[in-house]
């Protein structure tokens, strides 16, 4: 068999067509119908702001549901506390029929007869009310007031820990987009750079191995694009999940406007964070275990309570609005207890509520130290990043001037693919790192929106 030197030429653009084809079946894989149920146009998507974002996750966040109604039921409960207060009544109303038997009585001609029993009708109205009980009942409800801004702190907390999430998942799919632009640019350059090597290997002007080398680095590129189109959808099923949007979702860049700025200084974050969602829940559970804690000694005191009621019978079957006679009878009483000896049950929950306010006094001391040492993290990241960012802009901008430099070099001769190949990998590598710096400092600013309760504009 005789060696043809054509052979490894062609070999070697069959190869470099099977890469630059590539994206092109890619491409069609994410066209719809061709792979039901694992692939979807990419236009399907509905862009979404981060606001709107936010607003949804906050409206169908299990937490966000959940947290509405334990502030609900803290309200409905302190709607008890109140009722407790006020006295009891209760209404009844009664219809009895005599079944067999009845009155025996004489008639005019002295006989005896049986005369039946005509049904009765009662009524009744009763109240019941606790004079005195230790105070028991006003400390209920001062407690039930503590509970609705226990409620109220961890609805606001779970607010900014869903708007944190939301922002975290947010910035995932922008910086995903921005990998897949570099990721196309790179596949552009990439392509580009392998005709040109194939041009110059026909021509003479470039040894074998720079088409060889084209070829890789246009597999690389195809790889870059794949993963980046991987992280894209990924970060965009984990964002529609997480706003709960019928429809898939994507973020919108437009929508999102860096802010560099300056923030307040040290100590007004320090006094933000001091009195942050986390900070007031704790607060509020130590408010809470407290009254609980008065409360618990309200059963050592006696307790007086009174009750009145009235009732009627008769066999009036208007219930008492006729003419037939009806019975009326009334009855007050008072009743004081004093429990002597409850075999120490009352002793024990007077130690549980003390070491529950014990518990909430230790958890918002925590609570306070946490907050000073995440704001300590929070601004030393927020500084890191926004110093790499700053970098990282100049590195792109030097990256890219380099590869143009070294491309008009490679077209004249005056470089070697390698070196081409080395710039344009070092320019890959910085918008990397820029994308990466970027979100960094996106996901400080919001962590540190959540830890203080509000937006740092």
């Amino acid at each position: 068999m005789l060696f043809n030197p054509k052979t490894p030429v062609r070999l070697l653009s069959a190869i470099a067509l099977v890469f630059l084809a590539a994206p092109a079946a890619s491409a069609q894989v994410l066209q719809p119908g061709l792979q039901p149920g694992l692939a979807r146009a990419p236009d399907s998507l509905r862009k979404i702001s981060l606001d709107e974002a936010i607003r949804m996750a906050q409206q169908n966040s299990p937490d966000a549901i959940q947290a509405e109604g334990t502030e609900r039921s803290a309200k409905a409960a302190h709607v008890s506390a109140v009722g407790a207060i006020l006295p009891s009544a209760t209404l009844s109303a009664g219809h009895v029929v005599q079944l067999g038997g009845g009155l025996t009585r004489l008639n005019q001609n002295g006989e005896a007869i049986v005369v039946s029993q005509k049904p009765t009708n009662n009524t009744g109205i009763s109240f019941n009310m606790s004079l005195f009980d230790g105070g028991q009942r006003l400390y209920d409800l001062r407690t039930s007031n503590y509970e609705i801004a226990v409620a109220e702190a961890n609805r606001v907390a779970v607010k900014y820990n869903i708007a944190l999430g939301v922002k975290q998942q947010y910035f995932a799919v922008l910086a995903a987009l921005e990998s897949k632009d570099a990721a196309d640019l790179q596949m552009a350059q990439a392509a580009e750079q392998y005709k040109a090597a194939v041009v110059r290997v026909k021509a003479g002007a470039a040894i074998r191995s720079d088409s060889l080398r084209g070829v890789i680095q246009v597999g690389n590129a195809q790889l870059a694009l794949i993963t980046a189109l991987s992280n894209k959808e990924a970060a965009e099923a984990a964002l529609t999940r997480l706003v709960g949007s019928p429809v898939p979702v994507t973020a919108d860049p437009a929508s999102v406007q860096e802010n560099m700025g300056a923030l307040p200084d040290s100590a007004q974050l320090a006094a933000l964070a001091r009195t942050g969602p986390l900070v007031q829940q704790a607060q509020s559970g130590l408010d809470a275990a407290q009254e609980a804690r008065k409360a618990s000694k309200a059963t050592y005191l006696p307790s007086l309570s009174a009750s009145y009621s009235r009732s009627g019978t008769g066999t009036d079957p208007h219930f008492g609005l006729g003419d037939d006679p009806y019975t009326y009878s009334g009855r007050l009483s008072f009743s004081l207890s004093y429990p002597i000896f409850n075999n120490f049950q009352r002793e024990e929950q007077v130690v549980r509520a003390k070491v529950a306010e014990v518990n909430a006094q230790a958890s918002l001391r925590d609570a306070q130290l946490a907050a000073v040492q995440s704001l300590t993290q929070n601004i030393g990241a927020i500084r890191s990043a926004s110093q790499r960012v700053a970098i990282q802009v100049a590195s792109v901008a030097a990256a890219k001037e380099d590869v143009r430099v070294q491309q008009q070099r490679y077209n004249i001769g005056a470089s070697t693919t390698l070196d081409l190949i080395t710039s344009q990998a070092a320019l890959a590598t910085a918008e990397q790192a820029l994308i990466q710096a970027r979100y960094d400092y996106r996901i400080a600013r919001a962590q540190l929106e959540a830890l203080v309760g509000r937006d740092l504009q």
